[in-house]
């Protein structure tokens, strides 16, 4: 077991260097400052998000797989190492096309390290304090995408748009100097086999997948071509991934495990519940200004209610997870969840202020009891020797979920734009019944979906957690 000041050791190693992904979110401030730099226009900005999401969501499930095989610490230690140059050359790019080249580059490390963080922090911890592990690693998570905002806004304010990656290159440098005091892994007897083929066929799946839904958005202005060409490669990639798998030694993914009803449940339920709580941070953005009498300091704090929230629920909840039944704690956290976002689309002036605190809380605590139940429950149907795959597989489902996010609630909410100016609303009600309606409809329609899968009530609601036995692995080892 290890000692506790080696455990804390760990944490700071792994916690820091998982941490360079979320605080992605700093780049969003920049937004407006990079392409004013590079005198783009501001749909340039797409590809800035498109060549970093593509690239890190497309190869985690991958880069999981790899340290299943050749060790997650090695993989880790990689993937930083690749970060900070990816960073470092972000920051110094001499033109707007370099800049997509490095953020490529800057997809590859953060894919490299996302993929196999939650395999080490659960490894730092034994079998039966995994609940523990997850709680910690959902609210690193939580913390690094709540701390990116404000982190962003006050170095741009200080420096440059240059400083919201170069501000990471140093966090990255404290993880790796201290990954080497992690409990070295263990030596395999034989070289292992790898699913090349497999391999490529998931990565174009996704990024065809992931790159159909972007282009959809632009489809009125471009037409229905770009989104039809990479809708047909995923379909053939996917077809072409499944024969693979089930012809591979060691396959990427063992795809018999989808026969696991609560598997496949809980893995669409992780997508859908990361879609509808983007709500959050894309739409209501767009109310707060509209609301009088309401500062820009307010207005981020009022954005960071649900996010403090989910970051405080994790690491309470973690602990208990274990001894109680995760599946009634991953169902308690979906009807949260969904009766916060519902109660978010009731808010209709500035008088509802209190009240979205409110709704913001409930939907915050919801979903970081969910993500905890999610992370412990698919780390536990896996086996140990899979921590790499089922921890990548969590944060794909969360990747998948954000970007069906951006395209499904942007096109509803634009729609019932549509049909209030139809029916003679101004500006202001229209924007009003367009964020009421997608709002009600995300939380209502998550709702919905559970009350589908209660066909199964023993998936939620059964007195068990369907999570198979295990042996518990020694802590700190490294698959």
């Amino acid at each position: 077991m290890l000692q506790p000041y080696r455990r804390l050791i760990g944490l700071v190693a792994i916690g820091s260097g998982t941490l360079i992904g979320p605080l992605d979110t700093a780049v969003n401030i920049a937004f407006p400052y990079i392409v004013g730099y590079f005198g783009q226009p501001m749909a340039m900005i797409q590809w800035v998000v498109i060549c970093y999401v593509l690239t890190y969501g497309s190869l985690m499930l991958v880069f999981g797989k790899l340290g299943d095989l050749f060790g997650h610490r090695r993989i880790f230690a990689i993937g930083l190492i690749v970060s900070i140059g990816g960073l470092f050359l972000v920051a110094v790019s001499p033109n707007f096309g370099s800049m997509l080249f490095f953020r490529f580059l800057q997809g590859l490390g953060t894919g490299l390290v996302t993929s196999v963080g939650p395999a080490l922090v659960i490894g730092l911890y034994p079998e039966d304090q995994r609940g523990r592990a997850v709680g910690m690693f959902t609210m690193i998570f939580a913390l690094g995408g709540l701390l990116g905002p404000i982190i962003g806004g006050a170095l741009v304010g200080l420096f440059d748009w240059r400083a919201v990656f170069w501000f990471r290159v140093p966090i990255a440098l404290v993880s790796l100097s201290l990954l080497v005091l992690l409990p070295k892994p263990a030596q395999r007897d034989a070289a292992p086999a790898f699913d090349i083929s497999g391999a490529v066929a998931l990565v174009l799946s996704v990024s065809s997948f992931l790159l159909t839904l972007n282009q959809l958005l632009r489809a009125e202005q471009q037409g229905i071509l770009p989104v039809i060409i990479p809708g047909c490669v995923c379909l053939a990639a996917i077809y072409w991934f499944i024969r693979s798998e089930g012809r591979a030694e060691e396959p990427i993914l063992k795809l018999g495990v989808f026969r696991n009803v609560e598997f496949t449940i809980i893995n669409l339920t992780s997508c859908l519940v990361y879609m509808v709580t983007f709500s959050v941070v894309l739409l209501i953005p767009f109310l707060l200004p509209r609301l009088p009498g309401l500062s820009i300091a307010e207005a981020g704090v009022i954005l960071a209610v649900g996010f403090i929230a989910t970051s405080l629920t994790a690491p309470l909840c973690g602990p208990f997870v274990g001894r109680l039944r995760p599946n009634w704690i991953g169902f308690a956290g979906v009807v949260m969840t969904g009766l916060g976002l519902m109660a978010v689309g009731r808010v209709s002036g500035p008088d509802d202020l209190p009240w979205m605190v409110g709704a913001l809380i409930v939907q915050g605590v919801g979903t970081g009891l969910f993500q905890v139940a999610y992370l412990y429950i698919i780390t536990g149907i896996l086996p140990p020797s899979e921590r790499g795959v089922s921890g990548s597989l969590a944060m794909l489902t969360r990747t998948l979920g954000v970007v069906t996010g951006v395209t499904a609630l942007t096109l509803t909410m634009v729609w019932l734009q549509c049909r209030a100016a139809i029916a003679g609303h101004d500006e202001a009600a229209g924007f009003l019944i367009g964020f009421q309606g997608t709002f009600s409809l995300a939380g209502g329609g998550l709702l919905v979906f559970l009350i589908v899968t209660l066909i199964r009530p023993r998936i939620w609601l059964g007195r068990r957690d369907g999570i198979p036995a295990r042996q518990p692995t020694e802590p700190g080892t490294d698959a």
